[in-house]
C-alpha cells in the first residue's frame, strides 16, 4: 500500500506511519517543515506541502492506497498549560482543518487514479455534552464551538465522495498516550501525590489506546464496509471521577484531591470544556464490523502504558 499521512509528524500520525512501514508499506508524511523533521521511522519519506493546497504533493495521491487526513490545529495546544482560545486561536483551530480538507480533496480531484479511501480523523466533541446520555453514530451534532468545527471538519473531505472515493469518518475521543495528548497533564498531579476529580467528576471521557486508534484506522482503510461517522472509541468509556480513580490505582497513588471548576474555568478560560464537559460514546459500528480492541479497558489500557514490563 501507499499511504498518504497528513498531519503525520504527529502523535497520532508518528504511531501509524511506524506501524505501516513495519508492514513493509509505503508511507509518506506531508509536514510544513519537512527539513526540521529529525526523526521519522523507517522508510517513512517526509513531503513538503503549504497545508492549503495539493502543490508539490499531489501527484502522490495518483495511485495511492489511502490518504489519512489528520491535520489541523492542537485543541488544547503544544504546552502543559492547555493554551487559551483567543479568536485568533479558535480561527486557526478551525481553518486549519477546512484548508487541509480543501488540499485533500484538491489531490483526489487531480489524480488521474483516485485513491481507494480517504480516512478523515474527526471527535467525539460532534456530540453533545452529557453528563447522562449515551451518543452512537447516528445522534446528531450538539451546538457550541468544538461542536462546530467538528462538523465542519467533517464536512471538509465529505467532496471526495463525488470521485467514487470510499471515506471512513472516525470520531475520536480521548487518545491515550504517555507521549502527548491528555493523559500526561492527567498524570502529574497524581504523580505529585494531589490528584483528584476535575470539576463535579461526573463528566464521561470517552478514550482510546493509542496503539488501537492506529489498528482502527488500519482497520478501516481494508474494510470496504467501513464508511462514514465510525466512532473510535473503547468500549468503556468512564466519567472523569471513575478515570481518576484508576489512575491512582494504577499508579499507587491517592485520589483525594477535587480540583474545582470555578478556578479550572478561571485558570484556562473557555478551553476547560475540554475536561470538565463530556460525552458517553460507544463504538457500535466498529463493534458491529467485528473489530476487537486489544485495551478494551480502561485499566488495562492505563497498566499496558505505565507499567508496559507487567502489562505485556
Amino acid at each position: 500500500m501507499r499511504v498518504i499521512i497528513t498531519g503525520g509528524t504527529g502523535m497520532i500520525g508518528g504511531a501509524l506511519s511506524a506501524s505501516l512501514a513495519a508492514d513493509g508499506h509505503e508511507v509518506i508524511v506531508l509536514t510544513r517543515s519537512p527539513g526540521r523533521v529529525r526523526v521519522l521511522p523507517p522508510d517513512v519519506r517526509a513531503v513538503g506541502w503549504d497545508a492549503m493546497s495539493a502543490d508539490g504533493w499531489g501527484e502522490l495521491a495518483d495511485g495511492a492506497t489511502a490518504i489519512v487526513n489528520l491535520a489541523g490545529e492542537s485543541i488544547g495546544g503544544e504546552h502543559f498549560i492547555p493554551d487559551r482560545w483567543t479568536a485568533e486561536k479558535k480561527h486557526r483551530i478551525r481553518q486549519s482543518r477546512l484548508d487541509a480538507g480543501r488540499a485533500v480533496v484538491e489531490a483526489v480531484r487531480n489524480a488521474a487514479t483516485k485513491p481507494q479511501v480517504v480516512v478523515q480523523i474527526s471527535g467525539t466533541d460532534y456530540y453533545p455534552a452529557h453528563e447522562s446520555g449515551r451518543f452512537t453514530e447516528s445522534d446528531p451534532p450538539g451546538e457550541g464551538f468544538l461542536s462546530s468545527v467538528v462538523v465542519d471538519w467533517e464536512a471538509s473531505t465529505a467532496p471526495v465522495e463525488e470521485y467514487g472515493v470510499r471515506r471512513p469518518v472516525l470520531r475520536t475521543g480521548v487518545v491515550l498516550s504517555t507521549k502527548g495528548g491528555m493523559l500526561p497533564r492527567v498524570l502529574l498531579p497524581y504523580r505529585l501525590f494531589v490528584g483528584g476529580p476535575f470539576g463535579a467528576g461526573r463528566q464521561w471521557w470517552s478514550w482510546i489506546h493509542l496503539e488501537d486508534l492506529v489498528r482502527v484506522i488500519r482497520f478501516v482503510v481494508e474494510r470496504p464496509e467501513a464508511h462514514g461517522p465510525i466512532n473510535a472509541v473503547a468500549p468503556e468509556s468512564a466519567q472523569n471521577s471513575t478515570f481518576g480513580k484508576t489512575v491512582a490505582r494504577v499508579l499507587g497513588r491517592p485520589h483525594y484531591f477535587p480540583l474545582p471548576a470555578f478556578a479550572m474555568r478561571l485558570a484556562l478560560g473557555e478551553v476547560a470544556s475540554l475536561v470538565l464537559e463530556g460525552r458517553h460514546v460507544v463504538p457500535e459500528r466498529l463493534q458491529a464490523m467485528g473489530f476487537e480492541f486489544r485495551f478494551p479497558t480502561l485499566e488495562a489500557a492505563l497498566r499496558d502504558l505505565l507499567h508496559p514490563e507487567e502489562a505485556r
